[in-house]
């Protein structure tokens, strides 16, 4: 015990010394205090030894449950919340041992009954005062003397940590001038000296008085309709526009900062769904796990990678063909990308060869097929390329999956598989079809998860647009009305993560995405958060696309069963058989990629094509 005090006494900085010296002073005079109030002042009524012994108790007790609970070790920021609950439990445990001993004294007591309660609360009170005197002191001299005049519209949480954060570093980019919320019982709340000032409706009026330039939204739940409304009218008012992450972006959600501001983007614009994950499901199957993951590269692959790694798998495994794409996904996880070590993988799963020794050397346990083509016009020109990646490529991942055991295989769809019109939707549907076929042969889970457009993902329509207007446009849209469903990247991947914890075996997992956003509005907010005066031409619907995408396929019924986000589907198997013909692919596509949708192939027309 001895050993470890002196250790912990020995790692107390010097600029913590203060205070524990305020502590042992704030017990002494406390203490004394009581006793001579308690007796009017008439000294000689005093118990000099009594006193000293209580005294001595208490600082020796506030100095070993002090760096016990790492009061004067930096534990805590000076001043905050945390430490005022640490200093009253610390306090009130000291107090309550004061008193247990002035009643064990016999045959006098040391000091009367009242000064163990009255000390206590004097001593927490001077060790409390001291600490928020020096903390006003610090912020008034860490306060920014410039930056930009910032309004911060939400009062809660996060718009308080922000704006403490904000004064507290000299070189803030953002000085605090106002809050903003529309909670009517915050109308007279003062966050370090700032006040709110008003509500949304407002904001033209409040601008214009403190001088507002920047204005910071500040409500990390907030919903798409919020941030279209609030972002218009900022603009109208001149305002640039800051907005904080989503908790689930932020890097330490707890605790908010000047660093978490980042500019709007269209993700905000277009819906932000908050996902309630089931954490203890997921673990369950990830936790100590050897885990796949096909096309780790790319746009989803590489967030798959990164959030199944903070479920601790006992080997996560990231295949893809592309160096350059794993070099990027390794040094997002890792900080490094050394590329020198067995958690990537360079392989095409084109070759079946190299899949099957692969999945019989590593034995992965989970599997999420994320590999694939799917740029739908390139796919409509080329679509002998897409038949053997997203078809037979799919085929050699299944059965190599099948062959070795693994437990649960998740392949990633497109709602492009529902009634598809298109090469990449039915050879989508078929890779669907497929997982179906072997969760009936394995008798393990293997199941699809579809979902549709994926905002930021590589070669989305954002970065062409956003290409577009950067260049001067004009911004290209195919119809007026044509439609899509949009998901922000981690979004989609915590959604599939979650859907293979409660899929079955055979079925497709189909994922809400809210309401369709017409491309043309997309397209009109980026021109309008670009404040450039950019043209929309219309150049017509391309060979396989649909003017409206659809989540669910004909027969297909919406069943909820475990999550209010994603639908349950049954999938009509197929075998590999019937589609593992590449060689015919040219002559006989239609008739092979009519498998998509039910209708097995002629038997005659391939072997006669063969």
């Amino acid at each position: 015990m001895s050993e470890r005090l002196s250790g912990s006494v020995r790692r107390v900085p010097w600029s913590r010394a203060g205070f524990v010296v305020n502590d042992l002073a704030a017990w002494a005079v406390s203490l004394a205090l009581a006793t001579v109030l308690r007796y009017d002042g008439a000294f000689d009524r005093l118990d000099p030894r009594g006193l000293l012994i209580v005294v001595g108790v208490a600082v020796a007790l506030q100095l070993v449950l002090g760096l016990a609970a790492k009061l004067y070790q930096g534990g805590y920021p000076v001043g905050s919340f945390d430490e005022v609950v640490m200093l009253a439990a610390v306090g009130l445990s000291i107090g309550a041992c004061l008193l247990v001993l002035d009643l064990l004294a016999v045959p006098t007591r040391f000091v009367p009954l009242s000064v163990p309660f009255g000390g206590t609360f004097a001593a927490v009170m001077g060790m409390v005062t001291a600490r928020a005197v020096i903390r006003t002191l610090r912020e008034g001299t860490a306060r920014p003397t410039g930056g930009a005049r910032t309004l911060v519209f939400g009062a809660g949480d996060g718009g308080q940590q922000l704006v403490r954060s904000m004064l507290t570093d000299p070189e803030s980019p953002y000085l605090p001038v106002g809050l903003i919320d529309d909670d009517p019982n915050k109308r007279h709340l003062r966050i370090s000296g700032v006040r709110v000032l008003g509500t949304r409706h407002d904001l033209a009026r409040i601008a214009r008085e403190v001088g507002a330039e920047v204005l910071v939204v500040a409500i990390p739940s907030g919903e798409a309709p919020l941030y279209r409304e609030v972002g218009r009218e900022a603009r109208r008012c001149g305002l640039e526009v800051k907005v904080l992450p989503r908790l689930s972006e932020l890097l330490a959600p707890s605790r908010i900062s000047i660093r978490d501001v980042r500019d709007i983007d269209v993700t905000d614009l277009l819906g932000r769904h908050q996902i309630d994950t089931d954490i203890q499901a997921i673990a369950g199957y990830l936790t100590g796990r050897r885990v796949l993951v096909t096309g780790a590269g790319g746009s989803i692959g590489a967030e798959l990678c990164r959030q199944i790694s903070r479920f601790d798998p006992a080997e996560l495994m990231m295949l893809d063909r592309d160096e350059s794409a794993l070099h990027a996904v390794q040094l997002s996880l890792t900080g490094r990308a050394l590329l020198d070590t067995g958690e990537v993988i360079l392989a095409d799963i084109r070759d079946r060869d190299r899949i099957l020794s692969l999945f019989e050397e590593r034995r992965p346990e989970v599997v999420f097929h994320a590999a694939a083509l799917k740029h739908l016009p390139m796919l409509e020109q080329y679509p002998e390329e897409g038949f053997k990646t997203n078809v037979l490529g799919s085929i050699h991942v299944l059965e190599a999956a099948a062959k070795t055991g693994v437990e649960r295989f998740v392949n990633i769809s497109t709602d492009k598989a529902a009634n598809p019109t298109s090469v990449l939707g039915r050879s989508k549907r078929i890779a669907e079809r497929l997982t179906a076929y072997y969760a009936r042969l394995t008798g393990n889970t293997y199941l699809s998860v579809r979902f549709g457009n994926v905002l930021g993902s590589r070669g989305s329509v954002l970065t062409a647009f956003a290409k577009q207007i950067a260049e001067g446009g004009p911004v290209t849209v195919t119809h007026p009305e044509v439609t899509r469903y949009f998901m922000t990247i981690p979004e989609a991947v915590q959604l599939v993560i979650q859907a293979a914890a409660i899929g079955r075996g055979g079925e497709v997992l189909i994922l809400d995405m809210g309401e369709p956003v017409r491309i043309v509005d997309v397209a009109r907010q980026l021109i309008e958060m670009a404040n450039e005066d950019v043209e929309i031409v219309f150049t017509g619907l391309r060979p396989g696309e649909k003017l409206h995408e659809e989540l669910l396929g004909e027969g297909e019924t919406d069943r909820r069963p475990h999550h209010p986000l994603i639908s349950h589907a049954e999938v009509p198997e197929l075998s590999p058989d019937q589609v593992e013909l590449a060689d015919v692919i040219g002559t006989k596509r239609k008739d092979l990629l009519d498998c998509a949708d039910g209708r097995p192939v002629d038997p005659v027309d391939v072997s006669s094509s063969r």
